[in-house]
């Protein structure tokens, strides 16, 4: 009926194929009765309702996949309001039941998704482990005695287990991010402000997040697309232009060699290096940048007066309520005491004492790629430790809201034994949100480890993020403006940057043209024609560039798409068939430069 994994292309090709939101919610609600972990969810949509709401969908938007997210079932972290549900924030006496959805809720119902149910938490949104609930801790998806990471605990497996199609988190230390990597999926944490927060329980209000557990980047993205938007309501709710990154050679920072810490996980360490060689691979420039800055403000979030916050966040229901915490959520709450508003200013100042010195590591990259979390324990030693090794999660997260980055968090594979998956985060500078996830998409593109659970579930290419748009437009060159040929210059003269050297589809031939100084190539497409593919560069140029070359070219030359050996197609240097009558072929050579350094060994 449904595909083992609900993502929204499958969905939507399920729907087109005549299944409606009402099989799948009886499919739904058999895969939550069938679930082996007890511990995903606090409260559940009671059957009938659920069953009433895809019939409201169904009146209102009677056309299959008429809504952007029509007859999308997603489950919602306990801190954020659901109308109808109670608010438990994993704490059964502070529960409330609210009479109006958060803002995010709402614009997602409005879209056509269906709630399925409220998902645990660590108490009050406080750890990074997922343990931290009188409901129990639910595992992870790959191995019950390991943590599902937290807070956002419950969200993420009712992904990664094929119950939701996605899931709402929060985010104030890495909540919305190390559950995606200790099960496999995509974390989407936006730019602190992009996303309103209200009618969602604060942590610390001012750093907190509302984040998307999906199973691809383009999927997460889409879904925070319907959320995003301005509320007066949030006073931390922002206005902002979205910030552009390069679209070809982007400067990826990785941990140097003193800043590397694992906890003597090996595994995790080797998949973030293989990591490191992926977006190498992909056309990243690698870059060593310093950490300590970074790491320094990390540690404020947990040892210095950002901690008062958490505290201002329920200080009367604690007054009242102190024994109704769990122990080390209140332990870590209670600290607060020891702050006073002296301590807060002072941590404030070092806080942008810090932010200074990241300018000057951000003058060295475009983005920063870090391991989501350095390792994993299994609950009984996070039981057993559970402040320490909790903080071991949040040693390249905690950082993030308090420098106002973007940042998503995309699965980096499985250890030696195919056994508990990894993670790696891209941060962006604010608002680069859309920026950041063409890159990150094409970085779980090419691990193939599938979504959640399904190892082998492929990615949709529906749900391909497409490249971000950088103003320039991508030209391919086969002849003399080729890097170090005669006419480069009309390229980089104007700014021009090369995106990469690759060959043409097989069917196109080469030919000299006669009279022509310097000597120019005339590039034809012979349908039937099988050749080794000619070798060529795609640039990117300012419109105005092209514009000149469209201007300039004489004939025969022109501009039209070629094909490339990917299968993707790009303006370019095209001749007209009838130039190369009694022309000499050179396609055998494999491309100009091969050809003129032919013609250079004759003397």
């Amino acid at each position: 009926m449904f595909p083992a994994f609900l993502d929204l292309a499958s969905l939507k090709a399920a729907y087109a194929g005549g299944l409606t939101p009402l099989d799948l919610v009886e499919d739904v609600l058999a895969r939550i009765a069938a679930s082996s972990d007890p511990a995903i969810f606090i409260t559940r949509t009671p059957a009938d309702d659920l069953r009433a709401a895809a019939r409201d969908l169904m009146a209102r938007a009677p056309e299959p996949n008429s809504l952007p997210l029509w007859g999308v079932p997603f489950a919602v972290k306990d801190n954020i309001d659901v109308a109808g549900l109670p608010t438990t924030a994993a704490c059964p006496a502070f529960a409330y039941r609210p009479e109006q959805d958060a803002t995010v809720v709402a614009r997602l119902k409005a879209a056509g998704a269906l709630v399925i149910g409220k998902t645990n938490l660590d108490q009050f949104a406080t750890g990074l482990n997922g343990t931290r609930s009188p409901h129990g801790a639910p595992r992870s998806v790959f191995d019950s005695a390991y943590v599902s990471g937290g807070s956002s605990s419950g969200s993420a497996i009712s992904v990664a287990s094929g119950l939701a199609s996605f899931a709402l988190g929060t985010d104030t230390a890495g909540s919305g991010r190390v559950p995606a990597a200790f099960n496999n999926l995509v974390g989407i944490k936006p730019t602190p402000g992009l996303v309103p927060n209200v009618g969602v329980v604060p942590a610390c209000r001012s750093v907190d997040v509302v984040t998307v557990f999906a199973g691809t980047v383009g999927d997460g993205v889409a879904i925070r697309k319907v959320m995003d938007g301005y509320d007066a309501a949030d006073p931390f709710s922002r206005k902002a232009k979205p910030a552009a990154l390069p679209a070809s050679k982007l400067r990826i920072g990785v941990l140097a060699g003193g800043e590397r810490e694992f906890y003597s996980n090996a595994a995790y360490e080797a998949l973030y290096d293989a990591a490191i060689a992926r977006a190498k691979a992909l056309g990243a420039e690698i870059v060593p940048f310093d950490y300590a800055p970074f790491r320094q403000a990390a540690e404020l979030l947990y040892n210095g007066p950002w901690v008062a916050e958490r505290l201002a966040a329920v200080k009367d229901f604690m007054a009242s309520n102190a024994d109704d915490f769990d122990p080390t959520v209140r332990t870590i709450i209670s600290g607060a005491s020891k702050y006073d508003a002296v301590d807060a200013f002072e941590g404030l100042y070092k806080l942008e004492a810090l932010r200074q010195k990241t300018l000057a590591e951000w003058q060295k990259v475009d983005v920063l790629m870090l391991p989501t979390s350095p390792t994993t324990y299994t609950v009984e030693a996070m039981l057993a430790d559970p402040i320490v090794k909790n903080g071991h999660f949040g040693r390249y997260t905690n950082f993030a809201n308090l420098f106002g980055y973007a940042a998503i968090a995309i699965p980096a594979g499985f250890d030696a034994d195919d056994h508990l998956p990894a993670g790696v985060t891209l941060f962006g500078p604010a608002f680069s949100d859309d920026a950041l996830a063409s890159f990150a998409d094409a970085m779980h593109r090419a691990l193939a480890a599938g979504m959640g659970k399904e190892k082998s579930a492929p990615l949709s290419e529906a749900s391909k993020v497409a490249e971000a748009y950088d103003g320039l437009v991508s030209l391919v060159v086969v002849g003399a403006h080729l890097s170090g040929m005669p006419l480069n210059h009309e390229l980089t003269g104007p700014g021009g940057r090369l995106l990469k050297a690759c060959r043409t589809a097989p069917d196109y031939r080469l030919f000299v043209l006669p009279n022509t100084t310097p000597p120019k190539p005339g590039l034809i497409r012979a349908p039937g024609f099988t050749g080794p593919g000619l070798a060529v560069e795609v640039w990117k140029v300012t419109p105005e560039a092209f514009g000149r070359f469209v201007q300039n070219i004489p004939a025969p030359l022109g501009i039209g798409k070629i094909t490339l050996d990917d299968g993707s197609q790009v303006s370019g240097f095209l001749c007209e068939p009838y130039a190369i009558e009694g022309a000499r072929e050179v396609t055998e050579f494999g491309g100009w430069r091969q050809y003129i350094a032919s013609e250079k060994s004759k003397g």
